[in-house]
This record gives C-alpha cells, structure tokens and sequence, in this order.
C-alpha cells in the first residue's frame, strides 16, 4: 500500500467531514447540499463517493466523527491531573456553555443542531446519535461515581441515572439558548446540577 497515497486519501475525507461538521453545524442537515459542502472543501463531487455512498452515510461518517473528538475531549479533561471530580464536572459544564452557544458554533454543537432533525430522517443517523450520546452518558457517570469516592461530590440515586438526567438537562438548555438567544437557560443549569451535586469547595 502506498502511504502517501492513503494519506492523501485520509486527509481529503478529513477535509469533507470537517467542512461538512462546519457547514450543517451552522444550518441544519436537510438545508445543506452536497455541492455547497464540496465547493467549501475545493472536493470534486466525484470525489464525494469515494468515500461516501450517499448524503446519508456522509452524515452518519460525520456524527461518528464528532462523537469520536468529543468524547476524547472529555476523557482528557477528566484525567486532568490535581484536581477533583467535582473541579473536572465544573470544567466540563463550563466549557459545553462556551461551545454550545445560541450564535455561531463553528460546528461545535452538531449534536444539538442535528439531534431532533435527523432522528426522524435517517434509522443510521439516529442509531450514532444514540451510540455517541449514550458514551457521553457512560462517561458522566463514571466521573460522578469517582467524585463520590474522592469527597468532592454528594448526591441521590445512582451516577447513571444522575448522569443520564444531566445530560438531557443540558441539551435542553442549548435548545432553549437557541430559542431565548441568550445564556440564562445554560445558568439556570448550571444552578441546578450544583443543587444535585452538592459539590464541596
């Protein structure tokens, strides 16, 4: 196998799937052709199939690479070192506030942008939503197990019932920032989830 061209290769996909996360990030799945993606990439349309069979396998390649890079983000920020759980579930609160924002996301907020739309399009597109959210779910959930064995946190129920009422908490609060067009929805959540933590400082 020649390297360079598998590189190459690689890097034209990574190309398409970075302007498309971009482009449908900002506008929706259904609003965006596939000729606008390609022209913002410099891709040929032929090229296209090359690596996707339709618009739909694009958008199912471009969930998984979205959940991919976010759930590596999360796995860094909770390995940070010196810090608690409850310093590691804050950061990561704060940072999805900056990301997810009612003005442009730059691609950031795909899963938020994408969710409700393509759930009822596309049997292969919901099935990676709900893979990609249910490892964001997992992962809260082993943060707030670990946050209750170091000290820095306290609460009810089990950490994946919690988490998995966090998460949807959230993602409710980016719609409503979307809808409200500003950032009280996303500090009316963050009061909340400090309520349910009882975070000790």
């Amino acid at each position: 196998m020649n390297t360079a061209t598998t590189s190459s290769s690689t890097d034209v996909r990574d190309t398409i799937l970075a302007t498309g996360q971009r482009i449908m990030g900002a506008k929706g799945f259904s609003a965006v052709g596939l000729n606008e993606v390609l022209t913002a990439a410099g891709v040929p349309k032929g090229s296209f199939y090359h690596y996707f069979a339709s618009k739909e396998a694009f958008g199912e390649a471009l969930l998984a690479d979205y959940f991919t890079a976010y759930l590596a983000d999360m796995d860094r920020l909770f390995r940070q070192p010196g810090q608690t759980k409850a310093q590691q579930l804050d950061a990561y609160f704060s940072a999805w506030q900056e990301s997810q924002s009612f003005e442009d996301c730059q691609g950031k907020c795909l899963a938020v942008k994408l969710g409700a739309e393509v759930a009822d399009l596309s049997a292969s597109m919901r099935a990676a939503l709900k893979h990609g959210t249910a490892g964001i779910i997992d992962r809260l959930a082993r943060a707030l197990q670990a946050g209750a064995e170091d000290g820095s946190l306290s609460f009810t129920g089990t950490p994946e019932a919690l988490a998995q009422s966090l998460y949807q908490l959230w993602l409710g609060a980016s719609i409503m920032v979307k809808i409200v067009r500003n950032a009280q929805p996303f500090n009316t959540a963050l009061h909340t989830t400090r309520q349910l933590l009882h975070p000790s400082r």
